[in-house]
């Protein structure tokens, strides 16, 4: 199915090169990476739709959008498929907008191990370092890959932090017992898991700060600067309690939004 969308997407291209006639109008091809966040799971207008549409109405383009993204997908994943699916190689380098978002199906996962009491290690923590870990370093494979294709100084390239959509629940719950946990994440589950969401969170801050990659701080929006606050309870979050709503997902478009779109504009 990709192949088939990304063929007539090439195509379309072509063709508005080629045609006849008066000037064109200018064309900007955005591709979108990620997970069920940029598919726009369970809302009416995800962001990637409502920054499509900022897209076209601040800069008064013609705009593209191949959406990539897929349901479920962690960082290993999307790593591997610009590493290896010429789909989504092919689409990065025609493209002059990027944004992606990735990591919560990676702390969800490392979550839910957690909770079980099978992450491992006499702290029940293993994993969730473990997952800090290959999480850090997908990311830097996710933006080396980006900027093998393509430049800060040539295309408009976003990302964002990851929110935390339990925290509301995990401040009410005490998974392991406190004396077997290290001092820096004693205490409840929010304390426990905040902490390593936290790193993860850091390290998109820092690799895009070095990158020169402009960041929408997601967390921050969503849990606060505590990262305690529950997005719950703003109205941000489904009745599945993972999802952004239609609210979510605008507030997370317009954090893109307020970058601007240097540097083409």
């Amino acid at each position: 199915m990709f192949h088939t969308k990304f063929a007539a997407f090439t195509g379309a291209v072509l063709l508005m090169s080629y045609a006849g006639g008066g000037r064109a109008a200018e064309q900007w091809n955005y591709t979108a990476l990620g997970d069920s966040l940029a598919t726009g799971y369970l809302a009416q207008q995800g962001y990637v739709s409502v920054f499509e549409g900022y897209l076209q109405a601040d800069n008064m383009v013609g705009v593209t959008l191949y959406n990539l993204a897929q349901n479920g997908s962690t960082s290993g994943r999307l790593l591997n498929s610009l590493r290896t699916d010429s789909v989504f190689r092919s689409a990065v380098l025609q493209s002059s907008v990027i944004t992606w978002d990735i990591g919560l199906v990676d702390f969800k996962n490392a979550r839910t191990t957690y909770k079980s009491g099978k992450c491992g290690k006499a702290d029940n923590q293993d994993c969730l370092r473990s997952a800090v870990a290959a999480f850090n370093t997908n990311w830097d494979g996710i933006v080396v890959e980006l900027l093998n294709a393509r430049s800060v100084g040539n295309t408009v390239i976003r990302t964002m932090t990851i929110y935390n959509p339990w925290a509301g629940v995990d401040a009410g719950a005490n998974t392991f017992a406190d004396i077997k946990e290290p001092v820096e994440t004693r205490g409840n589950d929010l304390q426990v898991l905040g902490y390593y969401l936290d790193q993860m969170n850091s390290h998109i801050a820092t690799s895009s700060a070095h990158y020169g990659i402009p960041y929408a701080n997601v967390y921050t929006a969503f849990n606060g600067t505590s990262g305690r606050e529950d997005p719950v309870t703003k109205g941000y979050i489904t009745s599945d309690g993972i999802h952004p709503t239609d609210s979510g997902h605008r507030l997370m478009a317009d954090l893109l939004r307020a970058f601007g779109y240097a540097p083409l504009r």
